[in-house]
């Protein structure tokens, strides 16, 4: 598990090969990822974005952002968690991901960046 505090907001994250949704013999590698937000500041937060960087053994990065996580913008408070899964594919069996999530304090409207920790997505033969 990988994991980062910012600001009070811890971010860990947990990754599988999904097997069964890739192919490896046409470049598509399947992976899924869980994401677990704790809220440990004594602030009220709110997720509003997120933004991605995607890498793959070939060097290709892509960035991926949006309005919140899997169609929401959960709200904390203080102690309170937020769990979601969600995927992600690759054209190599190896890659990383790492990012940020946009936050809002709701006391005072002080937005601030939250970083997600740089994971590796790597199917498990290549381990070996």
């Amino acid at each position: 598990m990988d994991t980062k505090t910012t600001e009070g907001v811890k971010v860990s994250v947990t990754t599988n090969y999904l097997p069964d949704y890739s192919s490896p013999v046409q470049q598509h590698f399947v992976f899924a990822y869980r994401i677990k937000i704790e809220n440990n500041s004594e602030f009220t937060v709110k997720l509003l974005r997120r933004h991605w960087y995607i890498h793959d053994a070939t060097g290709q990065m892509r960035e991926v952002e949006g309005e919140g996580v899997v169609g929401q913008q959960p709200t904390l408070e203080p102690g309170e968690m937020h769990e979601y899964v969600s995927g992600c594919n690759l054209k190599t069996g190896i890659g990383k991901m790492r990012g940020t999530y946009l936050m809002e304090r709701l006391v005072d409207g002080r937005k601030f960046d939250v970083t997600i920790p740089e994971f590796t997505l790597v199917v498990p033969y290549k381990l070996n």
